[in-house]
């Protein structure tokens, strides 16, 4: 299959565009060489297609170099090995430093023309002399890249509490950003412990199916609401789109669950 556009995803999810210009035969799930900042790296192809809408036609794109080869494979399984050290020596020369830092991954590019390290940190870290000390350790271009939480979750990866692998480190390309609101639409408890992912922050997942609770809300009278029904009137207590039911609270303090269709608002005059 040839195409000109790829998108190709390295380690912890970072993705790129690359341009298919040798009109290479690449598919899903193949590993490919591709131009890097001063060299070459390795990822996998996940995508297969045109440019994508928040990219300009008319930005230039790096190129597909070559299939990846066995031998690239076994440069990259090295390399995998090599990051687990450099993260060792890295957490040493920070704790040496005495930086604020919290240290994510380390990447190597696939001909270790650069060394990359993800951390995160509260503040603004001054981490110039320990640039120049990994740079004599590993006599390579070193990269020092603060991360979010988010972005640290999806490098380190895990498991939710639905028992799946995070969506950040499957399938999901950007973050959105997710308020309380979200949970209130879809009128969940306010159990922080239940809303939020391993990050910390509010789970991805809140916002996957909050356009059908707003769809379906609309057919619905707010909480707090005074309605009218065949056993009186009585203010909306709860509600239950799944099923088309309301729960209503009578002046007397009793709680029935009425059906939808039976229920009228109370106009206001």
């Amino acid at each position: 299959m040839t195409t000109s556009i790829v998108e190709v995803a390295f380690k912890a999810g970072r993705i790129g565009i690359y341009e298919n210009h040798q009109n290479l035969s690449v598919k899903h799930g193949d590993f490919v060489v591709v131009e890097a900042d001063k060299g070459e790296d390795l990822g996998k192809v996940v995508t297969i297609g045109s440019i994508p809408e928040y990219m300009s036609p008319d930005e230039p794109l790096k190129k597909i170099i070559r299939l990846a080869t066995p031998a690239d494979m076994v440069r990259m399984e090295k390399n995998r090995h090599l990051e687990d050290e450099a993260l060792k020596i890295c957490k040493q020369k920070i704790k040496k430093h005495r930086l604020n830092m919290n240290l994510v991954d380390a990447e190597y590019q696939l001909d270790h023309q650069r060394l990359t390290f993800y951390f995160t940190s509260d503040q603004r870290v001054d981490f110039r002399q320990l640039v120049r000390d990994l740079a004599a350790r590993f006599k390579t271009r070193i990269e020092l890249r603060q991360i979010g939480v988010r972005d640290a979750a999806k490098h380190i990866g895990g498991y939710g509490p639905c028992g799946c692998q995070l969506c950040c480190t499957t399938f999901l390309r950007k973050f959105e950003s997710i308020t309380i609101q979200y949970a209130k639409d879809q009128l969940l408890p306010m159990n922080s412990n239940k809303l939020t992912g391993l990050c910390g922050r509010l789970k991805c997942c809140l916002a996957f199916e909050r356009r059908f609770y707003l769809e379906e809300l609309k057919r619905f009278p707010r909480i707090g609401t005074e309605v009218e029904t065949p056993d009186g009137v009585g203010v909306v207590d709860k509600i239950d789109i799944f099923n088309s039911m309301v729960y209503v609270r009578y002046p007397d303090e009793d709680i029935r669950r009425i059906h939808l269709e039976s229920i009228k608002v109370v106009e206001v005059i």
